[in-house]
């Protein structure tokens, strides 16, 4: 059974046809996907969204080419960051959309971008997200997300951060400069990534117009259910990354695709690996974004609202040992705030 708790789940069509039956053999571009509503902004996010995080990077013409294959097939939540070096293609892509008449108004897209640490100033998150805009060619996005928990020196876009250049966040001055990108309509909605229980209590005191997002990693070896619990408290939704255990220079594994149970349980539904994983996180009550730029199994990770897992599956994938992938470790420095994974995570490791 699906649980949604506080959030209203609601379903709308990813395409303008008539109102039909799931079914095994419907298309993807044909699915009827759910949407989250959040809690400010009066935007729904598609439970399922496309993410542009590629390690090692992709040409922009090999990203466009991918994001347009994904609208084709029915994505309609896209995910990007300064940090990923997608925005431009993305932009591109749903410019091209619109001309070839995939889409018929921008309105159908949820878009979400991220604030890099070297922005994660007072006076530089509104600028920073001007640029984001500029590189999408639009004028307002769906969702802003403070990207980590910390700042570095202004400016500064160097991937890993170099250990000098490591700030603590000023969070009030941040988050008072991200609810002004909202009050002038450049972001629908605001939210933060890869923040703690603790670190989400601390924000929320702060606040005026709370987050109505936290992406952070979950999948069954990182289930996340006592954030999952307080976010949904609070009328927070989570979005998960990393949902099937991306693997990536600096994070990540294959545990998750090789992993016994989830094969035992994929076996026996009928159905692959990353589709188990995908229907276990939506029903979670959270949305997701899932990446892979081949066609094919785009369609395949829409394919996981006709059929649910059984309390025993559910069991099963409750008993599998917990910890992290995405460990962070990139943003630990002996002259940053956050010297172990302990302090970046407040223990929740």
């Amino acid at each position: 059974m699906i649980r949604v708790d506080s959030f209203r789940l609601r379903i709308s069509p990813i395409t303008t046809r008539p109102k039909m039956t799931i079914n095994s053999s419907t298309r993807p571009s044909q699915l009827r996907v759910p949407e989250l509503e959040l809690s400010h902004g009066d935007r729904s996010i598609p439970v399922i969204g496309l993410g542009t995080a590629v390690d090692p990077p992709v040409s922009v013409k090999d990203m466009k080419s991918a994001v347009l294959q994904a609208i084709e097939v029915g994505y309609r939540h896209f995910d990007t960051a300064h940090k990923y070096k997608s925005e431009q293609p993305i932009g591109e892509a749903v410019q091209e959309a619109l001309s070839m008449g995939l889409i018929q108004s921008r309105n159908e897209l949820f878009i979400t971008s991220k604030l890099w640490c070297g922005d994660a100033h007072p006076d530089l998150v509104v600028p920073g997200l001007q640029k984001s805009l500029r590189n999408l060619k639009m004028e307002w996005i769906d969702l802003y997300l403070i990207h980590w928990p910390l700042s570095c020196q202004p400016g500064k876009y160097d991937f890993p951060i170099k250990e000098d250049d490591f700030l603590p966040m000023d969070f009030h001055g941040v988050w008072a400069a991200m609810e002004e990108c909202k009050k002038l309509g450049l972001t629908k909605c605001i939210g933060v990534s890869n923040f703690s229980c603790k670190k989400l209590k601390d924000l929320l005191a702060l606040t005026k117009i709370p987050p109505a997002v936290n992406q952070v990693e979950v999948n069954p070896f990182w289930q996340q259910k006592k954030l999952i619990d307080l976010c949904k408290e609070n009328r927070i939704a989570i979005t998960a990354y990393s949902p099937l255990g991306a693997i990536g220079t600096f994070y990540g594994s294959n545990r998750v695709l090789e992993s016994e149970v989830l094969q035992e349980i994929a076996k026996a539904k009928g159905k692959s690996i990353p589709q188990v994983c995908l229907r276990w996180a939506y029903e979670q009550g959270i949305t997701l974004v899932v990446k892979s730029f081949n066609k094919e199994r785009m369609k395949e990770n829409l394919m996981i609202f006709d059929w649910e897992l059984s309390e025993e599956d559910n069991e099963k994938i409750r008993g599998i040992p917990q910890s992290r992938g995405v460990t962070g470790w990139p943003y630990l420095s002996n002259k940053g705030p956050f010297k172990t994974l302990e302090q970046l995570w407040d223990g929740e490791i």
